[in-house]
């Protein structure tokens, strides 16, 4: 009987258990049943999208109510439609796959899901165990920014990979590894994405197409893009390790490192290359990853060269052209060698700076035209008037006899500053086609200049010939001169229209040094994927070949291992002996040329190489707070002057120099015509026969707003003090002697007592309460170029 009553109660229990299920499951099914894409298409869940697309097409021409008139067939066209937009939007067909979910029973499983995890919650398990957290619902912020789709990883990151490297991370929702590398993940990002580098991700459960186009079949993996090229990387996620992965993607000659030796023969090189060089100074050996980034990006465009400030062999350098080594320096030349066009010279040398810094000088002042691409860029197509863009062309040829009107052209080139006219010069040669279109009517002259302005990008151009031919003469000047102000006043003064080929790309002859080193990578990515990638499935036929050799060689194997292992024990030992040496020969050299690390205020003397970076072009909102003084006075006011502003060198607004009167006098002169009502009062109180003295005076000098605000030395009364006792203790017929001595103290003024009160200006000067004086525009580089 009891037995009887226990089975009943087993019985029962099953059944309240199987109704539950049902209950529980059925309207899922019921509500995923209703509505099945496959089965409406016919299709398989392995179809492509040009399968779908396909039956789609056939389908629709056959239930088409204006074609089909039987009841049903409005129905069915609705459900053919709804079928198709699921099955081709690549999310909505994972999220069914996945969870059965369609738009009309999204709402519903997303309730099942909510509710099995308050069921799921219910149970104390600690998720921690296995270091995941499951059915949160979100992924992480830094993975769903740096998301990527087929698409887009085809039109935008394929391009964007010759610009930059890209890194590229394949992950999945229940990837337990994935978690264990995402703290080393995300430091790396930051790092490297400040730096220039391209950051991705691909979910493998929402993006298999991508992950198998990139050869990803397990996760989690991280891999490089360059130049459109896959490199997987195959060591420990650590953040050196990351970091070095990318530097390897890069080219290895991207930035040559420059001596006191070779920096002639680097910089001269720019007619060959027709391009800008540009010089990087730090205090680095190795070349910043930063910089090689740098000049990845403009590789077509500028070429670099580092010099490390810390060499023996860069000291003369550095003494050239005054750098400062206590912080990173850039040097851009164009066709000049002796004094570079534009320099930056910051602490913290930033991507957005150095972007900006290089793509305001990718071009000569004067380059020659060697394929299409460059004169499509130098020379627009036109938009609109006020963009307009004229090429001032030259033709001409590379032999001697043509050189004095080449650089008569480049110096006509750089003294015209208007940015409506670009200048260049074409080798008729090297682009005879092109050529042939423009001289066409002309008679056959030596060197020829034309005017021309691109109309389309199908090669019509709108050109004039300047009459007469080109040799550099000043008369030949003031007639082109007066053909480009005539063209500025009327558009229409290029007559003549023509078609022009593509050019010639004359560096077309280095592809083939370019295809070997691209094969030298090619074949080194096949040795580095067969290694990493496929030993397991080579495992048993290296072990063949291995057991094959050691029972025939056994023993002469055994013995040239030995021998190999011996040598290679032996030669870093030899190595390290020159460099002990070295070291040890020149340890003051080495130390001596590197900068101490210590608090210090930074002043730099205001010379015509600083002279751009420090005033003319510099940023918005800084100033730069400059003190003048003589060689006499200069330890001095330079020791007086760092004590009175040291508390003011937290501001990142503020820069500090200083002007040599006995070098700049003039340029003083003439900045201070703007600020005659500063220098009145001094000028009326002084003698006629007394001279200006400008030293101690500081001028606080606003770049981008073209302002100054002037600090003059004030007389504080400490160093007169005594005298003025003793004037009045002396009798009364010795006042003129005792005003004589008062007179001649004052103006002679102590020389550290001149910025007593700087501190106070200081505090007024960022308050903004101190007057400003405006000029038009900054004195020119003739007026501080120091006269010889």
């Amino acid at each position: 009987m009891k037995m009887t009553r226990l089975r009943l109660v087993f019985s029962t229990l099953q059944v309240v258990v199987s109704i539950f299920l049902l209950v529980s499951c059925c309207p899922a099914s019921l509500a995923a049943g209703e509505f099945d894409p496959y089965t409406v298409l016919g299709v398989g869940k392995s179809a492509t999208q040009a399968e779908v697309k396909k039956v789609y097409k056939k389908l629709a021409r056959e239930w088409h109510p204006d074609k089909n008139k039987s009841p049903g067939a409005e129905d069915m066209f609705i459900k053919i439609t709804k079928s198709y937009e699921l099955l081709s939007n690549e999310e909505k067909r994972a999220n069914y796959d996945r969870y059965g979910e369609t738009a009309g029973n999204q709402g519903y499983a997303q309730q099942q899901r909510q509710q099995f995890q308050h069921f799921h919650d219910s149970f104390y398990f600690d998720e921690s165990f296995f270091h995941y957290q499951f059915n949160k619902g979100s992924k992480d912020f830094a993975d769903t920014k740096y998301m990527l789709h087929f698409s887009q990883y085809m039109n935008d990151i394929v391009p964007d990979s010759f610009k930059r490297p890209y890194l590229i991370k394949i992950t999945s929702d229940w990837c337990f590894s994935c978690i264990h590398i995402e703290p080393v993940w995300k430091e790396v990002v930051q790092e490297l994405e400040a730096l220039g580098v391209g950051i991705g991700v691909v979910d493998v459960g929402y993006e298999r197409r991508l992950a198998n186009h990139l050869g990803a079949h397990r996760t989690p993996s991280i891999l490089g893009l360059i130049n459109g090229k896959v490199t997987f990387f195959h060591y420990a996620v650590v953040r050196e390790h990351l970091r070095q992965f990318v530097e390897n993607l890069l080219p290895a000659r991207l930035v040559e490192k420059v001596t006191d030796q070779n920096y002639m023969q680097f910089l001269n090189s720019w007619h060959e290359e027709n391009k800008p060089h540009v010089l990087l100074f730090d205090q680095v050996p190795v070349v910043p990853l930063l910089y090689k980034l740098t000049a990845f990006a403009y590789k077509d465009y500028v070429r670099f060269g580092y010099v490390d400030q810390g060499l023996v062999e860069t000291e003369a350098l550095l003494q050239q052209y005054k750098i400062n080594t206590y912080a990173p320096t850039m040097l851009l030349f164009k066709e000049s060698t002796d004094k570079p066009v534009d320099i930056i010279q910051a602490r913290g040398m930033k991507k957005q700076i150095i972007d900006e810094f290089v793509s305001n000088n990718k071009f000569l002042l004067v380059p020659r035209l060697v394929n299409q691409k460059l004169f499509e860029e130098l020379c627009p197509v036109k938009q609109f008037h006020r963009r307009r863009k004229y090429c001032v062309l030259l033709v001409t040829s590379g032999e001697d006899s043509f050189t004095n009107g080449n650089e008569e052209f480049l110096s006509f080139a750089a003294s015209n500053t208007k940015e409506i006219f670009r200048f260049a010069y074409v080798y008729q040669k090297q682009q005879q086609a092109l050529c042939d279109v423009l001289l066409k009517d002309k008679e056959s002259v030596p060197s020829q200049v034309l005017i021309l302005e691109r109309r389309n990008t199908a090669g019509k151009v709108s050109y004039k010939a300047v009459p007469g031919g080109w040799n550099g003469s000043e008369e030949e000047k003031f007639q082109l001169q007066e053909q480009l102000e005539l063209l500025q006043k009327d558009p229409a003064f290029l007559t003549s229209v023509a078609v022009l080929p593509e050019l010639n790309n004359e560096f077309a002859s280095m592809f083939l040094l370019q295809w070997i080193y691209a094969a030298y990578d090619y074949v080194s990515q096949i040795g580095d994927d067969l290694l990493h990638n496929n030993w397991r499935e080579m495992m048993p036929l290296l072990s063949l070949i291995f057991s094959a050799l050691f029972i025939l060689f056994g023993t002469v194997v055994i013995q040239a291992f030995s021998d190999s292992s011996d040598e290679k024990q032996t030669k870093p030992k030899t190595k390290e002996g020159p460099q002990n040496n070295s070291e040890n020969d020149s340890p003051n050299a080495s130390t001596s040329s590197r900068a101490p690390k210590k608090s210090f205020v930074e002043v730099t003397e205001l010379t015509d190489i600083t002279y751009t970076s420090n005033l003319v072009r510099l940023r918005p909102g800084h100033m730069n707070v400059v003190l003048v003084l003589t060689d006499a006075a200069k330890n001095a006011l330079l020791s007086k002057f760092a004590k009175e502003v040291y508390s003011f060198t937290g501001s990142l607004t503020l820069h500090f120099s200083f002007l040599n009167l006995d070098k700049h006098k003039e340029w003083m002169e003439s900045l201070l015509e703007f600020a005659q009502d500063a220098v009145q009062i001094d000028s009326d109180e002084d003698d006629s026969q007394h001279k200006a003295d400008y030293t101690g005076y500081v001028l606080a000098l606003n770049g981008h707003k073209k302002y100054l605000c002037l600090f003059k030395p004030v007389y504080t009364g400490e160093d007169l003090h005594m005298d003025s006792s003793s004037s009045s203790r002396a009798s009364s017929s010795s006042r003129d002697e005792a005003a004589t001595r008062k007179k001649t103290a004052s103006s002679s003024l102590q020389i550290h007592h001149k910025l007593d009160r700087l501190g106070l200006w200081m505090e007024r000067l960022l308050e903004g309460t101190l007057p400003r004086y405006y000029i038009p525009s900054w004195p020119g580089l003739d007026k501080i170029t120091t006269s010889k």
